[in-house]
């Protein structure tokens, strides 16, 4: 198990290969939430797009931004789960959010984005608040 800031290169390529992690926010009082997300990873930062997919509020009134706006310490999975015990594994990220709307980063997590998932290329994300969560510490278990 790593435990440190510093991801090993194994931590780097499961984080990188993932599909689908979990993010965790609390809002001011404590209280949690765990969404589903796509994201991409680029060295210590992860980048996930509020995206098209139908939401019933506009996407800066999501709880998730919400949560992120009251306290910015989130936590995320990402993990493989088979039936095959012996190959199940995860990565927990803890770190602090922010939420893009505009400059260089959001453009370059656009990039990022749109060349790890196709479905984003016919969505305009570019135009949509990206979620940018800078790690602070990792810790990984099973075979990565």
């Amino acid at each position: 198990m790593a435990r440190s800031s510093a991801l090993t290169q194994k931590e780097k390529d499961f984080i990188s290969a993932g599909r689908v992690a979990h993010l965790a926010t609390t809002d001011a009082r404590g209280r949690p939430l765990v969404v589903p997300i796509c994201y991409a990873f680029h060295g210590i930062d992860l980048y996930s797009s509020i995206d098209e997919k139908p939401k019933k509020v506009s996407p800066l009134l999501l709880e998730r931004i919400r949560n992120i706006r009251e306290n910015p310490y989130v936590s995320i999975v990402v993990d493989r789960y088979e039936e095959d015990w012996s190959r199940l594994a995860y990565v927990l990220i803890r770190g602090r959010a922010r939420i893009l709307t505009s400059g260089t980063r959001h453009k370059k997590a656009v990039v990022l984005l749109q060349r790890k998932y196709p479905q984003y290329r016919e969505m305009a994300i570019d135009k949509r608040p990206i979620i940018h969560i800078t790690l602070d510490r990792a810790k990984s278990w099973g075979v990565l």
